[in-house]
């Protein structure tokens, strides 16, 4: 099955004739998937094929770009504007510094706070992506915060993905501009926002018509690639914090929107 995999995955890569977006969708939680990214990035910049990676885990127009190949890590993590709490740099600094070592730029794709907040109460984001869509970001809401969020306030954060998601297309687009034909756009990103059923995949087509996508689920070993994606990388699990344990000791703060202070 592993043979099977990587097969379809470097088949997927020399099959690209044209500019093309990898979604990579991670557990935060596996270390095994930044592991694996950083690896990916090491093996695209060797080919000359990476034009540039995209991270869920910085600030939209933040980047690397101008930065030396032997910048420090301090020098990396000021130009991102790195956010320690939320994206612990002992696991993911190995992945962006990869490819800072290899000249090839870094760019945040998320949306910053102040944005996000103001997203909850505009409903216009609502139109971006199909209603099951929006309806599955819903769900995925309710569940990863194991219940916890009165349902009335969900459709408000279901918006926050999908302007978070419409965030990281644009930073994807605008990234590769100007890239050779086998060039990749790399982006790493929590599961939901690299599935086609749900993120970032439903908006590249109105930011570049032209890209190629694919999208890439890290999963364990025998596992198929789950719907959404189009093929899967094997990886080794680790097991997960109990995470709604954790939600339910502190409490999960009320969510209000701009619309309804």
């Amino acid at each position: 099955m592993k043979q099977l995999l990587v097969a379809l995955w470097m088949g997927g890569c020399a099959a690209a004739a044209a500019q093309t977006a990898w979604l990579l969708g991670e557990l935060h939680d596996q270390p095994d998937h930044q592991r694996q990214a950083a690896q990916l990035v090491s093996e695209l910049a060797a080919q000359g094929r990476l034009q540039a990676l995209v991270l869920e885990m910085a600030e939209r127009d933040r980047h690397t770009r101008g930065l030396p190949p032997d910048a420090g890590e301090a020098q990396v993590r000021e130009a991102l504007a790195w956010h320690e709490p939320g994206w612990p740099w002992a696991v993911y600094g190995p992945v962006v510094m990869a490819a800072v070592r290899a000249g090839v730029p870094v760019h945040g794709g998320n949306l910053p706070r102040a944005e996000l907040r103001a997203a909850t109460g505009q409903a216009g984001w609502d139109d971006l992506v199909p209603a099951a869509a929006r309806q599955r970001l819903v769900d995925a809401v309710r569940d990863g915060h194991c219940g916890l969020v009165p349902e009335a306030q969900l459709p408000a954060m279901a918006r926050m993905q999908i302007a978070r998601d419409d965030a990281l297309a644009a930073t994807i687009a605008a990234a590769s501009h100007g890239a050779p034909p086998d060039a990749v756009v790399l982006l790493l990103a929590g599961a939901v926002h690299a599935s086609r059923l749900t993120g970032v995949p439903l908006h590249l087509p109105r930011h570049a018509p032209a890209l190629t996508v694919r999208t890439t689920a890290f999963v364990p070993a025998g596992a198929i690639p789950p719907a959404g994606f189009d093929d899967a990388r094997e990886a080794a699990a680790q097991a997960s914090r109990d995470h709604c344990a954790d939600l339910r000791e502190r409490g999960m703060p009320t969510i209000t929107s701009p619309a309804s202070r």
